[in-house]
């Protein structure tokens, strides 16, 4: 089935921000910091943060006695990286703004800029007034102490990258004089509207936000940044609407960040692969402010640690440390694939040290039963999971150089989510608090509508996001959209069904598309659910790119594919990207901390050429939920790159600690 936004889109009617005209639009441009850490001695010209006087405030708790870092929308006293916005100015065209942003005379006396985030726990503070470089900090489980015939260290990393979606960062900022309409691509309306009203100091109400067609995301679109907070002053100043699109060079240095984390771990083992214990220090290079996921993504990291396992000691320690760059934020995973990484490393290092197979090892460590991991995390039975994809994959009759991986998904499951239905002139219009940038909701909707209500596909109409025609919801990331959308749009499907039967006595869908019905229902999952998933990668020696990979299998829990055929898009497309993670994307820092990515050539993205085969096949089970569907969209990016590194160790015969693979390593 394919939806009719679906259709839109390839036919190249789509309706992205960029496409928004209105005939008195001005185009704002951002003028940003050269310097990675430097005082500002002197900004004329433009918007400048004396005038526009707002904060993005802190994610998170700091260290205990810590005050909180705000960043400021535009800078008054200081910049802390490459791309912090100091000025705006406003032009009749995208064209006059950059030229009238040269003309914006900015004066620095430049600091010596922390880049690594060990040494940020060595330097003095950042930011004047707080106590340390460390902010998010926690320790999850008991310390302990064993003796154990096996005890493995390795410290691994996963280096930063660029989000990269097609589609870049934009805004469209219209005000009546009393009521703020935003148009933007992103991952929750109603986040951005709770984010902007507060900036705004405006309740509310008072704030409309409109989701449009949206070129990709990765968890790049779920945050409110400084430009949309300035395009919405320049709009309420001025009374125009005001366009603000991000170039491809603004977002490999001004857009949040993923992954740049590393992790300190120490395996405790039996002769027979049994991990006794697992020791782990994360610390994840947060960037220069806590306005992203910094403050949050090491605990998270922390928290799955032990992945799908039965490892009954652990102890972790996790922080985030500022660093003279731009914030990290969630991508594809958000801790979770760095979690992957670390413990899956840790078991094929713990395999090679017994000279025993590496899915031995898994097997050892895998509970017939389901469990919870002393760090509270819920995990399905693996053993049989484990056989099972074993089995599927035909792993122990491949040859050539593979590697194996396995891993938990934890969707973002809370707080639920919303949806709405309103029946007029005998269609089903309906919404929901999540919303789509490339996962077909639509489809889903009319499936579960046909499902529940018995209503054609022909009379669904699915609608964007917009706050004004749903005003609660969270939103799409954590590959929680099909799950929680999904039981939010049963939830007021059952409503619709119900206020049908008291009306006529029975219910049909004749008679609830003959209705003027408008219903809304809140979905709150009352457990945690987790799925479990498996990849096997395959790569071989390539003489133009060192290494390449040329086979790439999926096994995955994904409960009933509501869509099968978006499933296996969002398998595919997820691959990919791990590919990009393992072999070549990287964002790349001088000491001066001048971003080395200046293009996206430089970001290091695959092409087709780059792309394996890759093969889908889905574990036959059903979630509790009464659609039966289960999380996906993240799972490429955390059952890859351990799987695929693993392969490459093998082809090389070297052990490989970080991603990207180093260069020498491939050839």
């Amino acid at each position: 089935m394919t939806s009719e936004s679906a259709v839109t889109l390839i036919r190249g009617k789509g309706h992205y921000v960029d496409d928004i005209v209105f005939p008195d639009m001005a185009y704002l441009k951002v003028v940003r910091s050269r310097f990675a850490r430097a005082r500002l001695t002197r900004v004329d010209g433009g918007m400048t943060g004396h005038e526009l006087k707002t904060i993005l405030p802190s994610v998170g708790e700091g260290a205990s006695g810590q005050q909180a870092v705000n960043l400021s929308v535009l800078s008054t006293e200081r910049v802390n990286y490459v791309g912090q916005p100091v000025a705006a100015v406003l032009g009749e065209s995208p064209y006059e703004a950059e030229d009238m942003a040269e003309s914006v005379d900015v004066e620095y006396e430049p600091l010596r800029p922390v880049m690594d985030p060990e040494e940020s726990l060595r330097s003095e503070p950042i930011h004047p007034g707080t106590a340390s470089n460390v902010f998010g900090a926690a320790e999850l489980g008991a310390d302990f102490e064993i003796e154990a015939p096996v005890v493995l260290e390795r410290r691994l990393f996963n280096a930063r990258v660029a989000p990269n979606p097609l589609e870049t960062r934009g805004i469209v900022v219209r005000y009546d004089g009393s009521r703020l309409t935003v148009w933007l691509p992103t991952q929750s309306v109603h986040s951005i509207r709770k984010g902007m009203a507060t900036a705004m100091g405006l309740p509310p109400e008072s704030v409309r936000v409109v989701q449009t067609d949206t070129g990709g995301a990765f968890g790049t679109k779920s945050s409110l940044y400084p430009e949309y907070v300035v395009a919405a002053y320049a709009a309420i100043k001025h009374r125009r609407p005001i366009k603000w699109i991000e170039t491809r060079s603004e977002h490999l240095v001004a857009t949040n960040q993923g992954r740049g984390a590393r992790g300190s771990m120490k395996v405790y083992a039996d002769r027979k692969g049994r991990v006794l214990g697992l020791k782990a220090d994360i610390l994840v290079d947060g960037g220069a402010y806590p306005v992203g996921s910094g403050a949050f993504t090491p605990r998270f990291i922390g928290y799955q640690v032990t992945g799908p396992y039965d490892i009954r000691n652990v102890f972790v320690r996790t922080r985030s440390a500022y660093t003279n760059k731009v914030p990290v934020g969630p991508y594809r995973g958000a801790g979770r694939p760095e979690a992957a990484f670390f413990v899956e490393r840790m078991l094929d290092m713990l395999a090679d040290e017994l000279k025993m197979d590496p899915v031995d090892v898994r097997l050892a460590n895998a509970a017939s039963e389901q469990i919870t991991t002393p760090l509270g995390m819920k995990v399905d039975p693996l053993k049989p999971f484990l056989e099972g994809a074993l089995e599927a994959l035909g792993y122990r009759s491949k040859r050539g150089h593979i590697g194996f991986s396995c891993f938990v998904l934890v969707p973002a499951a809370q707080p639920g989510e919303s949806a709405r239905l309103k029946v007029a002139d005998g269609i089903v219009n309906a919404w929901l608090g999540g919303t789509s940038h490339g996962q077909e909701h639509g489809v889903m909707v009319k499936s579960l509508l046909a499902e529940h209500l018995g209503v054609p596909g022909d009379r669904v109409r699915f609608h964007g996001a917009d706050t004004d025609e749903l005003g609660e919801g969270v939103g799409t990331w954590g590959s929680r959209g099909a799950m929680m959308g999904g039981m939010a749009l049963i939830e007021a499907a059952k409503k619709a069904k119900e206020d049908v039967t008291a009306k006529h006595g029975s219910y049909s869908a004749d008679r609830l598309l003959a209705s003027d019905l408008d219903v809304k229902a809140f979905y709150t999952p009352s457990e945690q659910h987790t799925s479990l998933g498996a990849n096997l990668v395959e790569v071989v020696q390539d003489p133009m790119r060192g290494v390449r990979a040329k086979e790439c299998y999926a096994y995955y829990d994904v409960g009933r594919p509501i869509n099968r055929a978006m499933v296996e898009s969002q398998i595919i497309g997820g691959s990919a990207q791990a590919v990009g993670q393992v072999l070549y994307e990287e964002a790349r820092f001088g000491e001066d901390g001048q971003s080395l990515t200046g293009s996206i050539g430089d970001a290091g993205l695959p092409t087709t050429m780059e792309i394996p085969n890759i093969t889908v096949l889905l574990a036959p089970t059903k979630s509790p939920l009464d659609h039966g569907a289960k999380g996906v969209g993240e799972s490429p990016t955390i059952g890859v790159p351990p799987a695929m590194v693993r392969a490459i160790e093998r082809l090389t015969g070297r052990e490989i600690t970080a991603t990207p693979v180093a260069q020498e390593l491939l050839f």
